[in-house]
């Protein structure tokens, strides 16, 4: 896919104050709406007009404005992370105490958990290039994407031994609408922000995705098969739903 970058599209007269980025992408067929806990995005086709995409959020409005606020409901339910010497952030269900230090001399950043405590040493220029918050918030990114890697391996593994299935790779990656896949030649991917949720959450997407081995629709048959490995299949989905915009850092 080409992806062109994103730009910020200002509030215009009609527009009423609702900020919302543009990006045009070569699959798009048809211009459609993303709203998730980082924002509003219009998704428009290459030679999409940019002066209808102003009438199209029109259009769409009162859905994105219900959107957005039982985002905001749903967001007060889970403790955001906090991204500073001191804070905490979510890792399977647990809180992780952040400490935080630059060290002169340092050349990379080092992540580490000890404990209920994840320690993150910087490099003294780190901030000079970024934002502290962002320079550490990119720190934790890589230290959870490593994790991931750690995480679902073992229970990939488990889950389809129990099945008698394979897979064929597996991918950690940080898609902003999808949790994971499986392919038709059995490649998995991850999300590594399902490490934010808890951990029944990511036993859940992966019972889930290796049932896709078997069948690769979401049939009655499919789900049947997924009731039988993970009978609170409902129940995980649903908190999925429900939450899921807000497994952030």
């Amino acid at each position: 896919m080409t992806t062109f970058p994103s730009r910020k599209h200002p509030a215009r007269p009609g527009a009423r104050g609702l900020a919302y980025t543009i990006r045009r992408s070569e699959r798009a067929r048809r211009a459609r709406i993303l709203v998730d806990g980082d924002g509003v995005e219009v998704v428009v086709p290459r030679r999409f007009p940019l002066r209808d995409v102003e009438p199209f959020v029109e259009e769409k409005r009162a859905w994105i404005e219900r959107t957005l606020k039982r985002l905001q409901e749903t967001e007060a339910e889970l403790p955001a992370a906090r991204l500073e010497d001191g804070g905490l952030v979510p890792y399977l269900g647990e809180s992780l105490r952040l400490s935080v230090r630059v060290e002169a001399g340092r050349q990379r950043e080092h992540v580490a958990r000890r404990g209920e405590v994840l320690r993150v040493a910087l490099p003294a220029d780190a901030e000079r290039l970024l934002p502290a918050d962002g320079a550490l918030r990119e720190a934790l990114e890589r230290w959870y994407r490593k994790r991931a890697r750690a995480e679902v391996t073992p229970r990939l593994d488990a889950a389809c031994a129990r099945a008698g299935t394979s897979y064929t790779r597996l991918q950690i990656r940080g898609q902003r609408t999808r949790w994971a896949s499986c392919s038709s030649n059995g490649a998995m991917s991850f999300n590594w922000r399902l490490l934010l949720a808890p951990a029944e959450i990511l036993d859940y997407v992966v019972e889930h995705e290796v049932a896709h081995l078997e069948r690769l629709d979401h049939s009655p048959r499919f789900w049947r098969l997924l009731a039988s490995r993970c009978p609170d299949w409902r129940r995980h989905e649903a908190w999925l739903r429900r939450h899921g915009h807000a497994l952030k850092l």
